[in-house]
């Protein structure tokens, strides 16, 4: 017998493998010392741009959004997801990323498909300034259904330690801005599918005036990067915190970011809630307090700016023409971090 009659097909996975090589090398910075292939991915810190430098690292899966990808054939887009989704979770902590290995499974590899995701995940790599030097891609018979894969990332990046964030930075009077999502990005969307594809019972090709978008292409919007909107700021030194609202929204998010004796006090209604979420709340007869705990409500990141850099950065957001929203400030409260919310959510 051969590795073929088991279900791998080895010439398969080498030409995979050969335009990924191709796709990976349009990414590479200065440190990368190492090409796609061999055991172990090589990078040096620039030690002229990093004097005192502490390594970030992060790893994150695209989760059940694949399964819109599957329904639509639309490949690229989780790609982008898995490596912006990778650089605002160490950017949350004032990182730079330097390079991004990803995992990519499937039961039967499709170069196709491959090139797809790693077209996707290419390009946002390039646009992040972060190399992608490495990763895994796995012919698994038998344990895939057919069509279907997983995909996850593993990010490395840098800070110098003096302008690292921490939750100590934050403090009472800090104002609260909320930079806008692209839409679910890559959360909640056990819950999304099942609200649309079991409850409604819609295809990922169906219309839905409402949002004004077809369903499949709405949640298929790439998770937004805020790396190089954000990197200025971040060296200028202007921030005290910042949260990434992924899965648990702005509830179980922004108390990651807070210290112990202080409670983020959210104003319901200072920032829009894009028609998406307005959508699957109708679907799920869902309350306030089950959507800001589960979706992002179309907050995608939000930043704790002390008072006197407020007008700076949000002087620098408009010249960037950034959309962004004073939502809440901190105050002191006893105990753990929190958050609390005054006001209506605007469903």
């Amino acid at each position: 017998m051969r590795y073929a009659d088991a279900g791998v097909n080895i010439s398969v996975a080498d030409e995979a493998k050969r335009r990924i090589r191709t796709m990976a090398g349009r990414t590479f910075r200065r440190g990368v010392l190492s090409s796609i292939g061999g055991f172990g991915a090589l990078f040096e810190i620039d030690r002229k741009r990093f004097r005192d430098p502490i390594l970030v690292a992060s790893a994150d899966g695209v989760g059940t959004k694949l399964k819109i990808a599957f329904a639509t054939g639309v490949h690229s887009t989780v790609g982008a997801d898995i490596l912006n989704h990778c650089v605002n979770d160490i950017l949350t902590q004032g990182a730079e990323p330097l390079f991004f290995l990803d995992y990519l499974a499937m039961g039967k590899l499709d170069p196709r498909v491959v090139e797809q995701i790693i077209e996707g995940m290419s390009r946002a790599a390039k646009q992040a300034g972060c190399s992608l030097i490495g990763g895994e891609t796995a012919e698994m018979p038998d344990f895939y259904s057919a069509g279907e894969y997983d995909l996850a990332g593993f990010i490395v990046g840098a800070v110098e330690r003096k302008k690292r964030l921490e939750p100590r930075m934050v403090r009472p009077g800090d104002t609260l801005l909320a930079l806008p999502s692209s839409g679910l990005h890559t959360n909640g969307y056990s819950l999304a599918r099942k609200l649309v594809f079991q409850v409604a019972r819609l295809k990922a090709d169906t219309y839905v005036a409402a949002i004004g978008n077809k369903i499949g292409a709405e949640l298929l919007k790439p998770h937004r990067p805020y790396w190089p909107l954000l990197k200025n700021i971040l060296a200028k030194g202007w921030l005290s915190g910042m949260a990434h609202i992924t899965g648990g929204g702005i509830t179980g998010n922004l108390p990651r970011v807070l210290p112990r004796n202080v409670r983020a006090v959210i104003e319901l209604g200072s920032w829009p809630v894009p028609p998406v979420f307005r959508y699957l709340a109708t679907l799920g007869k869902m309350d306030a307090g089950e959507l800001l705990s589960t979706f992002n409500m179309g907050a995608g990141m939000i930043l704790v700016v002390p008072p006197k850099y407020v007008r700076k950065v949000e002087s620098e957001l408009r010249r960037r023409r950034e959309k962004f929203y004073a939502i809440g400030h901190i105050e002191t409260a006893a105990g753990p971090a929190k958050v609390t919310y005054n006001g209506n959510l605007s469903i």
